[in-house]
């Protein structure tokens, strides 16, 4: 293979490399300025501590712009209760 060759494939890695990285950072903000928003902590990569009313466990899940969580499950009574507590300012967090 020959240096131009090499220098390309190099300079495509790299690249590829650091979009991936920008997608991540992006995707860190996005989800910790939904979780402050509804005024809840996140953890260091911008998900909100929550504790689970449908499992009763810790979670670090996104949170979307509509104030719902990941875990989400449409119709789900504990599901929705959990997305009324946030709205309320009422979710256990830890």
């Amino acid at each position: 293979m020959d240096e131009d060759g090499r220098l390309e494939r190099f300079l495509r890695t790299k690249l590829r490399s650091a979009g991936e990285q920008v997608a991540l950072a992006q995707d860190t903000y996005r989800h910790a300025r939904n979780a402050t928003a509804a005024d809840l902590p996140v953890d260091d990569e911008g998900n909100a501590r929550l504790v689970c009313r449908r499992y009763a466990e810790r979670r670090a899940v996104p949170v979307g712009g509509d104030g719902k969580p990941s875990c989400f499950e449409d119709g789900h009574p504990d599901c929705e209760g959990c997305v009324e507590d946030i709205r309320e300012g009422r979710i256990e967090t830890w």
